[in-house]
């Protein structure tokens, strides 16, 4: 398992976007999943956007058109681009990398496969 830190989180108005960040240290192995999820509280996580495991991009049918995925491999960092938000895209937003997963596991926006957990970063939308 490795370890995950986000960042980027903030307040902003309807209409803005921010740009949540994920670093990854020590995930030694390269089959894996790796996400964004979000979690308001009373309120189950749900899935936001992820890359399985072959590169397939899963987007959350709530943030399709204006959320999208920025894998960087120079930094090992997932970037997640936010834009136009909404108030109900308030959350605590967490990044997550699943365990070595074989290839025809696909995580798509299910967490059930996820080991590795970041602490999380606040995002709130004010109307």
């Amino acid at each position: 398992q490795g370890q995950l830190v986000e960042s980027g989180g903030g307040s902003v108005q309807a209409g803005g976007s921010l740009r949540l960040s994920c670093a990854a240290a020590g995930i030694t192995y390269s089959n894996y999943c790796w996400g964004w999820f979000r979690q308001v509280p009373g309120k189950e996580r749900e899935g936001v956007a992820t890359i399985d495991r072959d590169g397939t991009f899963n987007y959350a049918d709530s943030v399709k058109g204006r959320f999208a995925l920025y894998k960087v491999n120079a930094k090992n960092s997932l970037d997640l681009q936010m834009n136009s938000l909404k108030p109900e895209d308030t959350a605590m937003y967490y990044c997550a990398a699943s365990r070595s997963l074989s290839p025809w596991v696909r995580c798509r926006l299910s967490d059930v496969h996820y080991v590795s957990w970041g602490p999380g970063t606040q995002v709130t939308v004010s109307s």
